[in-house]
C-alpha cells in the first residue's frame, strides 16, 4: 500500500518577487539554511539584474530578472520596509543604551550654542534597600517581663548610580555616586562644555576639575572642586580656575626602612593624664626647685601619700567613698567661700593655711556622709566640678600602680587615666 506523503497543513513555497521568501517573515518559519545563497547579479550586456537562488551550486528556482527602474523601486520599497520595521520593534541604538530617548529640540539658536539640538541622557545603576527586624528575648527573671524582648529595625541602603549625559555636541555631563565608596574623590561631578576651533571659548569646566602644570616649579592639583575656563585671544591662551581643594599632598621621607616624620606635641599632651602635682605650691616651685641640678632645692619631703581614682574594675575589696577638694591646704586658695588664716606664714601646704579643713570638718561635717556630701558643700558655696568632686566607692592604688616624687610633689601613674 503506496504511503501519502501529503501534508494535512502544507507549508507555502510559491516563488515570490524577487525572491520565494521575500514575503515569508513569520516567527513560525525557520531560518534558511546556511548553504542556501540569495544573490544579485549585474549583467552589463543586458543592462539588466538577476535574481538567483542557489542550494550550494545548484540553483533550485527559476531566476527573476530587473531593468534599472524596476530595481531601483525594489530598493526603494527595501529601504523603507527596513526603516519601519526598526522603528517598530524598538531595537535601535538609542532604545537599546537607554531607556530615555533622545529629546529634540528645536529653534537655530539652540543648535549655534551647543552644536546640534539632541539632548541624550544616559542613567545607568543600581539601588538597594535592606530592611529587617530583630526581636531580641532574654529569659531573665531579675528583669520585668516587658523588657525581656527587646525588638529592633534594621535600615541599610546602597546606591551605585552614574549618569552620562549630552546636549549638542559641544556639552557633556557625567555624574558617579556610590554610597560604598571609601574616599569622597571617588563621587564626581562634572559639566563639560568644549568649543569649536574658531571659537574664544575652547573648554568649561564645573565641577571636579583638575589644573595639571607641566613645570616642577610648581606644583598643579589634581583634586579640586569648583570651575575652570579655557579661553583663546589669538595665540595667547588663558586658563582661569576658581574651585576650593579637597585633597591635600604631604612628602613622607624614607630612611633605613623606617619613615621619618617631624611633628610638634605640646607638654602637657606628650604623656596625658599620666603625672599630676599634689598641690599648687609644687607647681609654682617646679622650676625654681630644679634651677640647681643636681641638687634639688626643695623645702618639703612627702614621706606617706595614698592615691585614689574612680572604680572601673568593680573591686570593692579597698574601696571608699572619697570627697576631693581643690582648695584643701593652699595657701592662696581659688574659691571665694575658701580664705587664708590670718597670722599663718609661709606657703607650705599644710591643714592650717586656710579655713577649708575647719569648714569640712567642723561646720559641714554632715559629708561624711556621702548621701549629704554634694547638698553640704553646695549650701556652702562650693561648685561641684570645680571646687571639689564626690566619688563613690573608689579605688585606692597599690604602690606598685604609681611612683612619686617626695621632693618635687607629682605622682606619675604606670596607666593612663581615661576621661570619665
Amino acid at each position: 500500500m503506496a504511503q501519502d506523503t501529503t501534508l494535512n497543513y502544507p507549508l507555502p513555497d510559491e516563488a515570490g518577487y524577487p525572491f520565494s521568501t521575500s514575503n515569508l517573515n513569520s516567527p513560525l518559519y525557520l531560518e534558511n539554511p546556511s548553504n542556501l545563497r540569495t544573490t544579485v547579479i549585474y549583467d552589463p550586456v543586458t543592462g539588466k539584474y538577476i535574481f538567483s537562488e542557489t542550494i550550494g551550486n545548484w540553483s533550485y528556482r527559476h531566476p527573476t530578472v530587473m531593468d534599472r527602474e524596476e530595481y531601483q523601486e525594489y530598493e526603494f520599497r527595501q529601504a523603507v520596509r527596513d526603516y519601519w520595521r526598526l522603528k517598530s520593534s524598538g531595537e535601535s541604538l538609542e532604545s537599546q543604551l537607554s531607556f530615555i530617548p533622545p529629546l529634540q529640540v528645536g529653534g537655530e539658536a539652540f543648535d549655534r550654542l551647543f552644536g546640534s539640538n539632541t539632548i541624550n541622557i544616559v542613567p545607568s545603576g543600581s539601588a538597594e534597600l535592606i530592611f529587617g527586624f530583630n526581636l531580641s528575648k532574654q529569659e531573665n527573671p531579675s528583669i520585668s517581663e516587658r523588657l525581656r524582648s527587646v525588638p529592633s529595625f534594621t535600615f541599610d541602603e546602597k546606591i551605585i548610580m552614574n549618569v552620562a549625559g549630552s546636549i549638542g555636541d559641544k556639552m557633556a555631563m557625567d555624574i558617579s555616586y556610590n554610597t560604598e565608596a571609601t574616599f569622597d574623590f571617588e563621587n564626581q561631578t562634572k559639566l563639560e562644555y568644549s568649543g569649536k576651533e574658531d571659537e574664544i571659548i575652547k573648554k568649561i569646566e564645573a565641577g571636579n576639575v583638575n589644573l595639571p602644570l607641566p613645570g616642577s616649579l610648581i606644583n598643579g592639583s589634581m583634586s579640586l572642586f569648583g570651575l575652570k575656563t579655557e579661553l583663546q585671544f589669538g595665540k595667547l591662551r588663558v586658563t582661569s580656575v576658581f574651585s576650593q581643594q579637597r585633597g591635600e599632598s604631604s612628602v613622607i621621607n624614607v630612611q633605613g626602612g623606617a619613615q621619618l616624620q617631624e611633628y610638634s606635641v605640646t607638654v602637657d599632651d606628650y604623656d596625658a593624664n599620666r603625672h599630676f602635682f599634689l598641690s599648687d605650691y609644687f607647681r609654682d616651685n617646679y622650676n625654681r626647685a630644679l634651677s640647681r641640678l643636681p641638687v634639688i632645692t626643695s623645702d618639703v619631703s612627702i614621706t606617706r601619700i595614698e592615691v585614689w581614682v574612680t572604680n572601673k574594675t568593680i573591686n570593692f575589696e579597698d574601696s571608699r567613698n572619697i570627697v576631693a577638694v581643690t582648695d584643701l591646704a593652699e595657701a592662696n586658695p581659688r574659691s571665694g567661700v575658701i580664705s587664708p588664716v590670718s597670722g599663718q606664714t609661709g606657703d607650705h601646704p599644710r591643714n592650717g593655711v586656710n579655713n577649708a579643713y575647719e569648714l569640712l570638718t567642723e561646720t559641714h561635717a554632715a559629708i561624711r556622709d556621702i548621701k549629704n556630701a554634694t547638698s553640704e558643700l553646695e549650701d556652702a558655696g562650693l561648685v561641684l566640678g570645680v571646687d571639689f568632686e564626690k566619688i563613690e566607692n573608689a579605688r585606692m592604688l597599690s604602690p606598685r600602680e604609681f611612683t612619686f616624687n617626695d621632693k618635687l610633689g607629682y605622682i606619675s601613674l604606670n596607666t593612663a587615666l581615661n576621661t570619665d
